[in-house]
């Protein structure tokens, strides 16, 4: 997804111009459109006219329209969306207040405009934008003098770096200005991955290399890390995995990824957090049920406390048509975050997210244990009545 422009004000309203360019920018599309908002875009109009002699014609005309969204259709198997709604701005082909459903498309610009924007929609188009934020596996191609660092998202491969440094070959009875190169090559290579690669996303890093370039790059990177204190590459030791390449350049990737260690490591990548979090909220149920709460009573209850450490929710729920009930939600993801929490929202596409649905698409790991919910428990089952 491109951001083109984004104009939003001090009240939060505004509006904003993406371009979807890939089938998965539609899903996000899709959580970011809302009845209410206008939607403006390139449409397909049927239009019938008259000629003089009393005879009419139909024929299809491309136009652009403002819409004032009323229903929003998603076909996840195709990855396409429609939206329709009323005309806002008349034109030559379509009366204002005229019904209309544009079907958005691939590489075509839409502007949408909001009363308010929201911290959890603002979220999401900084997610759809950014690359980076979906690219949950990394890779370090490398031979001797060469390396490029990539980011491999689930649709395509970034290259973020390419770093070259001359290595002089190994002379006899000196080898010193060889290995000083080396070690000049070597930091800059982790220099680059500490720049380009964001660990909070990535979930994987893939090391490359003919012969034993990787494994000493491995060994004298997290040496350096136990010199230098450096808590971010210790932390992430687990998710480097050396890989055989047959050179540093950057299509020795393609051999890399089909590698089949490789291939049964990364097949949960895209979701690995969101199922572990499930997992983790399960056990916690099963031994420490006053440390696992679900249902929105419940979690609003232990939000107040200041007591959640993991907030799991749904993406469905920021979905819902009723705007008291919406942000409510984002109030909940708004106090967690600002109390220190994490909040994992789960896409409902997602098996783990179906498996969060059916306990109401939301629930809480807490800090501390909270005993007493009856009274969230009994406003629970009145606004379940309700």
């Amino acid at each position: 997804m491109k951001l083109l422009h984004k104009d939003i004000e001090k009240d939060n309203a505004g509006q904003v111009t993406l371009m979807p360019e890939e089938a998965e920018d539609m899903w996000h599309t899709y959580n970011l459109v809302q009845v209410g908002d206008s939607l403006r875009a390139s449409t397909i109009r049927k239009v019938q006219t008259e000629s003089s002699t009393g005879s009419s014609s139909s024929s299809r005309v491309r136009t652009t329209l403002t819409v004032c969204v009323e229903t929003i259709d998603f076909d996840s198997q195709a990855c396409q969306l429609r939206v329709k709604g009323t005309n806002l701005e008349e034109n030559q082909y379509v009366k204002m207040g005229a019904y209309h459903t544009i079907e958005l498309e691939l590489n075509r610009k839409f502007t949408l405009a909001k009363k308010i924007w929201d911290s959890v929609v603002l979220d999401r188009i900084e997610q759809a934008c950014d690359p980076t934020q979906k690219a949950d596996v990394a890779a370090v191609v490398m031979q001797e003098g060469l390396a490029n660092i990539v980011l491999v998202t689930s649709a395509m491969t970034l290259l973020r770096a390419k770093i070259e440094v001359t290595i002089p070959r190994k002379r006899k009875g000196s080898c010193t200005q060889h290995e000083k190169a080396l070690e000049r090559f070597y930091e800059a290579v982790m220099q680059g991955i500490l720049r380009h690669i964001n660990f909070d996303v990535v979930k994987c890093v893939l090391v490359g290399s003919p012969g034993f370039v990787k494994d000493q790059f491995i060994t004298y990177l997290f040496k350096e890390a136990v010199r230098q204190d450096n808590k971010l590459l210790l932390e992430n030791r687990p998710k480097f995995m050396t890989v055989h390449s047959s050179s540093g350049h950057k299509y020795s990737l393609k051999e890399i990824l089909s590698d089949p260690t490789v291939t049964s490591r990364l097949s949960d990548t895209k979701a690995a957090g969101e199922v572990k979090a499930l997992e983790d909220f399960y056990k916690m149920l099963q031994h420490e049920p006053d440390r696992a709460f679900y249902g929105l009573a419940h979690v609003e209850k232990a939000s107040e406390a200041l007591a959640i450490d993991i907030l799991l929710i749904s993406d469905q729920l920021f979905r819902h048509q009723d705007v008291a009930t919406r942000s409510r939600y984002v109030r909940l993801v708004d106090g967690v975050r600002d109390n220190g929490g994490n909040v994992r929202i789960f896409s409902s596409l997602h098996v783990s997210g179906d498996q969060l649905n059916q306990l109401s698409g939301v629930a809480a790991i807490l800090r501390f244990p909270i005993a007493d919910m009856s009274d969230a428990e009994e406003e629970d089952s009145s606004s379940d009545e309700e």
